[in-house]
């Protein structure tokens, strides 16, 4: 499966690197970057076209009108565009998807999983076929459900331990990959490319997830901790700063009611680091005057960060793998190498073959 994401991807490394589109955070410096280092980066598609299409633009000039990488003589731009598709207009999104061809368009969290249907037949109608399209799923029934009704060209299968929004009841990466992998083997699905998604931050958990059959990764968390992520340095910080991400992290619904985020489905929530605000939650604080103290606590910039401060602080369960702030581009080689010299090993493969 990774020889046919390199068929479509042609400037892709192996084992392959993807940068989640995480709203805010994967900037065009970020998304560049990652492809640019043989990865595949991400926007995050947002609810506002004109928004959308700025940030395409800007992209777009990073790369260059003869780059060697953008996809053969199609013109794709090297990147893709994540949506979070209960808060999204297809149709006013659908005259972006014609004005810049990006190389792939993901989807997530639908209303109902019927909605990617319309989304991957107009994705398709308006690149020409150009623009591939990734489904995220988050259990083996969606992701056979989501072969059926959309055929995508990927799969990201994403586990429970996931920073930011996921399904509420799920399973670990290491059980789910290779249940939803085998499941749709027997399905009929054998040659969609899975990719996993959800506590991988380096080099083992890649190596770790081709040996249950991922033709690649994606990575959030690690990304917030690139040079070129747009989030404040306080939120980075903490994403240095914390360990043990078992229990420093939570799954709920706390930050999507301090943000007053409203409209996602109801079988999804967030997992973020645990800070003053989960406490009060859990001592019994009412949801008004956790947004109050949420508000007042805005205004103290990186200071709001941390086990006193109540800033929404999304991340998965491997942030205590995370040691320090690189940028994007290193992130990527030093985790893709690293990874393939774990597998390397693992084969038998001398180091002087290395």
């Amino acid at each position: 499966m990774a020889a046919l994401l390199k068929t479509s991807y042609p400037w892709i490394k192996l084992p392959l690197i993807v940068s989640a589109p995480m709203l805010n955070a994967a900037t065009p410096a970020l998304a560049a970057s990652v492809s640019q280092a043989g990865g595949i980066g991400f926007l995050a598609g947002g609810t506002k076209p004109a928004e959308l299409d700025n940030l395409l633009t800007k992209t777009t000039a990073l790369f260059g009108a003869k780059s060697q990488h953008r996809r053969g003589s199609n013109q794709v731009l090297p990147i893709g565009v994540g949506f979070q598709n209960w808060g999204c207009d297809l149709d006013a999104m659908s005259p972006i998807f014609r004005k810049h061809c990006v190389a792939a368009i993901w989807l997530f969290a639908p209303k109902q999983l019927s909605d990617f249907s319309s989304w991957a037949r107009e994705i398709r109608s308006a690149s020409g076929g150009r623009t591939q399209v990734w489904i995220q799923v988050g259990t083996v029934l969606e992701a056979l459900e989501v072969m059926r009704l959309a055929r995508p060209d990927v799969l990201v299968v994403q586990g429970t331990d996931a920073g930011g929004h996921g399904l509420r009841q799920s399973a670990s990466i290491i059980s789910l990959l290779p249940e939803t992998i085998d499941a749709l083997k027997a399905a009929g699905y054998p040659n969609v490319p899975v990719l996993a998604a959800g506590g991988i931050v380096e080099a083992r958990g890649v190596a770790a997830a081709h040996t249950l059959g991922a033709a690649g990764v994606v990575m959030g968390t690690r990304f917030l901790a690139a040079d070129e992520a747009g989030i404040a340095r306080g939120w980075q910080n903490e994403i240095i700063r914390v360990g043990d991400g078992g229990t420093s992290t939570k799954r709920s619904t706390l930050c999507d009611r301090l943000k007053e985020t409203i409209g996602w489905p109801e079988h999804y929530d967030g997992r973020a680091i645990t800070n003053k605000g989960h406490l009060d939650e859990d001592s019994g604080l009412s949801d008004a005057e956790s947004v109050r103290l949420y508000k007042e606590e805005l205004k103290n910039g990186d200071e709001a960060w941390g086990d006193h401060g109540r800033m929404v602080t999304y991340a998965g369960t491997g942030v205590g793998l995370i040691k320090v702030r690189k940028p994007a581009a290193q992130i990527v080689q030093e985790t893709s190498n690293g990874a393939l010299e774990i597998l390397r090993r693992g084969a038998g493969v001398p180091d002087s073959k290395l």
